[in-house]
């Protein structure tokens, strides 16, 4: 995902609504849609910050002190009153991102379902469980448990401002921590409704949202809380972790993609090219995990190209109501679009749908690139704009040495009637969806994240919630043991029992 530039400044005063202070520098939140004001919001500084931060940890005490049955309601709470929003919050989200009011449904509903799944998985995954002490250890009574770090810092995304940032709030939240949370200047407005209806839930300040630019971010790296979730560009993410290694604060980074979609002889041409167009233009193309290259077997190639040029010729980027395919959100990734396809082209490719003309100032139309070389900028860098490159391939071997041919490694798709999971496991990848697109987002169960340049760490599921913990091993003797050994009275004879059992344990391969 790429990082949003700063956005315009003014001088006036401006409070915001989630119970920090307010602050005399403010920036503007602009429609990308009409360049219209949405809202104005605080510069949330250096004070402000670490002031939020010390509030959420005197919540803190109190959020961890809960059963996880008590936090389960108040997240279940928080959940339903999203649910009962959506119209309100689809509305603020088209004006702010320029996304159509459909797919902010599909992306709010999301959003629930993972709240509703890390309130009710929490106590199963991170309550205390028995384990086994081992032969040598069998007078011992060993146990672990996942407690909560107390303040978590949340750095989201402009690109899915309720979905992506909840994969990290709510499985926080559900774990027993505060959470401070900074979301995107290109969606504050997004970012305040989250806080807010959250605290209207809960009444205490254990989710709490400061607003600002770049500076308010690292603020919060530095700010002493005790892990920082980043989503966002591989560039930003370093920033993001040399500010944290400051004061050794841990971070998870879901950073950029370049994800491939792969199509076997076997596959549903008329599926697959679907599923690429909307993976690549859904968003805008403006989605990490989406579709960014396509790679087809030479025997279904021609046949989905066809496919894909046909269902990508009848859509269109506009501002209206109807819109399937909106602004680009962020201003300055148009020159990124733009300086893609003229790269593509000038190196041999061709356009069958869109191209160079197809860059608008506001809106890009959707492009279908083929004969693009596997070293050019549209291929191997994140473009994050409503494009795919194409490229024909005479085996599966092929086609998996190309999707893993770039430092990025987030999401993948395959689609193949037989050989679907062969072809996935040789993906290098955090995940990869058979015969869907970006399904494995969709299901709270499964983790989210990559590897390489994609970042590390992860969200969702219950990797997710122990992402926000820390492992509590306790080890109670029940029995005197047999044999002594921690002890300066040991004796030889224990030292020979002991190598008689450790032989009888371990001496055969």
């Amino acid at each position: 995902m790429t990082q949003a530039p700063a956005r315009r400044e003014s001088g006036h005063e401006s409070g915001n609504e989630s119970g920090n202070e307010s602050s005399a520098a403010t920036f503007e939140s602009l429609s990308p849609a009409t360049g219209e004001v949405v809202g104005v919001f605080s510069i949330h500084g250096e004070a402000e910050v670490r002031a939020a931060v010390e509030r959420a940890r005197t919540a803190a005490e109190w959020w961890a002190g809960l059963s996880f049955k008590d936090r389960k309601v108040y997240l279940n709470t928080w959940k339903a009153t999203i649910t009962r929003r959506m119209p309100e919050l689809a509305d603020l989200m088209h004006r702010e991102t320029g996304k159509p009011r459909s797919d902010v449904m599909i992306e709010a509903t999301l959003a629930v379902d993972h709240i509703a799944w890390a309130a009710g998985h929490a106590g199963k995954v991170l309550g205390r469980r028995r384990v086994s002490p081992g032969m040598l250890m069998v007078n011992q009574a060993a146990s672990v448990e996942y407690r909560p770090l107390g303040v978590v810092g949340v750095i989201g995304p402009w690109n899915y401002p309720i979905f992506t940032p909840v994969g990290s709030i709510a499985y926080a939240l559900a774990a027993g921590n505060a959470v401070v949370f900074k979301p995107s200047e290109h969606s504050p407005a997004v970012g305040e409704w989250i806080g807010r209806t959250f605290n209207e839930c809960v009444g205490r300040p254990v989710l709490q949202v400061v607003t600002g630019l770049g500076d308010t971010g690292a603020a919060l790296c530095r700010s002493g809380v005790d892990k920082v979730a980043f989503t966002g560009s591989t560039g930003t993410g370093k920033k993001v972790m040399a500010a944290c290694a400051e004061t050794l604060t841990p971070v998870v980074i879901e950073a950029g993609g370049k994800d491939p979609l792969i199509v076997d002889a076997d596959a549903d041409v008329a599926a697959a090219a679907d599923a690429a167009l909307w993976g690549a233009c859904s968003n805008a193309g403006q989605t990490c995990a989406g579709v960014e290259r396509v790679y087809v077997h030479e025997r279904v190639y021609d046949e989905f190209v066809s496919e894909i040029t046909r269902r990508a010729e009848g859509l269109s980027a506009h501002g209206g109501d109807d819109a399937k395919i909106g602004p680009i959100t962020m201003p300055s990734q148009v020159g990124v679009i733009r300086r893609h396809i003229d790269d593509a082209l000038a190196r041999g490719g061709r356009a069958l749908v869109g191209g160079a003309q197809a860059v608008g100032e506001r809106f890009v139309q959707p492009t279908i690139l083929v004969d693009v070389p596997e070293d050019s900028a549209a291929v191997q860098e994140e473009t994050f704009g409503p494009t795919v490159t194409i490229a024909k391939v005479r085996d599966m071997d092929e086609a998996v040495e190309l999707a893993n041919g770039t430092s990025y490694g987030l999401g993948a798709t395959v689609y193949s009637k037989d050989h679907g999971m062969a072809v996935a496991e040789r993906i290098r990848s955090g995940m990869t969806a058979i015969n869907g697109v970006v399904s494995f987002a969709a299901i709270p169960a499964l983790p989210f994240g990559g590897v390489g340049d994609s970042g590390f760490g992860r969200i969702h599921g219950p990797d997710g919630l122990k992402e926000f913990t820390y492992a509590k091993a306790i080890a109670r003797q029940r029995f005197k043991p047999a044999l002594a050994l921690t002890t300066f009275d040991r004796t030889e004879q224990t030292d020979r029992r002991l190598a008689r059992i450790v032989k009888t344990l371990h001496g055969r391969g």
